[in-house]
């Protein structure tokens, strides 16, 4: 009820903006601002008022910018956080588009001088939004553990798609997910995983509450690596691999982190997780370990149309073949 309460409340401040041109125009009216659901720095969600059809776009958020080179957008961005996305490397700041950053960091001074009409960011730099604020609005986008990384995708797309007049688009390259989810899932029924992570050698347990959560909440696969009450939505916590043999899951799913962020000298995953211990789990002997094969999508990219059409695939290829 609360959700759709919302959705009748954006759609009401949509259409009640003024509109410009001549009122006598029986063409279409284009409004001069939108008002879109958005987080603010305390992860509130909040209504936000931004500019129609921006032409200059500030991104320091990878999913967000996923979106808008999904969306054919990509000609608006005229500055944007460096990124190791290999399908993203378009908008890697040069000549025609400005450095503003990491997504941990942003250069404000670099924000300002690139005069954004709009400017998006993940929640690595919440803690910039006031900052970022004083500059143009902040369109802050995160997915939702309990909506779901397929309906935060469908939700955040959206929610961009109206800044253009693009909505449609969005219904079109959303296509296709929940029939590749389905078939996932139906692999997935009744078998147990553990889902983790990488890290500094090490491997850090995820639950269902944050980033890979797609593989228990959607994909369906019991995670018994995690207890539901412990908070693991950013790193994860670290587990020893006696811990793995003791709870002997059917499947693991792996991240690698280093690899993701580009770690020099860090092992590998496979290094680390392919030990004495690990090798004597049915996972392994079974060949169900499945190492993610795009971590830089699942660990800056989760959110994205381009990211979320990637990590299924990972899956599938984990999975399938």
């Amino acid at each position: 009820m609360k959700k759709l309460l919302s959705m009748i409340l954006v759609s009401m401040m949509v259409f009640g903006l003024t509109a410009c041109g001549d009122t006598e125009d029986t063409g279409p009216q284009q409004t001069e601002t939108v008002a879109i659901s958005s987080l603010n720095g305390s992860g509130e969600e909040i209504f936000l008022e931004v500019p129609y059809d921006p032409q200059r776009i500030a991104v320091l958020d990878m999913a967000a910018l996923d979106i808008l080179d999904s969306l054919g957008l990509g000609d608006r961005v005229v500055g944007s956080a460096k990124t190791s996305l290999d399908y993203l490397q378009a908008y890697t700041p040069g000549d025609a588009i400005a450095d503003l950053g990491t997504i941990k960091e942003a250069d404000l001074e670099a924000v300002m001088a690139c005069e954004p009409d709009v400017i998006f960011i993940g929640g690595r730099l919440s803690k910039s939004y006031d900052a970022l604020s004083g500059i143009a609005p902040v369109v802050y986008l995160a997915t939702d553990a309990d909506l779901g990384l397929v309906e935060s995708v469908r939700k955040n797309a959206g929610a961009i798609a109206s800044l253009f007049g693009r909505e449609a688009a969005v219904t079109e390259k959303m296509t296709g997910f929940e029939t590749r989810i389905a078939a996932l899932s139906e692999l997935a029924k009744d078998k147990s995983a553990i889902v983790g992570m990488c890290t500094s050698g090490s491997f850090n347990m995820l639950g269902d509450d944050g980033r890979c959560s797609l593989i228990g909440r959607e994909i369906g696969f019991e995670n018994v690596g995690v207890d539901a009450g412990i908070d693991t939505s950013t790193h994860g916590n670290e587990a020893s691999f006696e811990f793995i043999v003791e709870k002997d899951p059917e499947f693991i799913f792996v991240m690698d982190r280093d690899a993701a962020i580009r770690t020099e000298g860090a092992k590998l995953a496979r290094e680390i997780m392919e030990n004495e211990l690990v090798m004597g789990t049915d996972a392994y002997k079974n060949g169900n370990i499945v190492y993610l094969e795009n971590p830089a999508v699942w660990y800056t990219a989760e959110g994205g149309i381009r990211a979320l059409d990637l990590m299924l695939g990972d899956l599938e290829e984990g999975l399938f073949l």
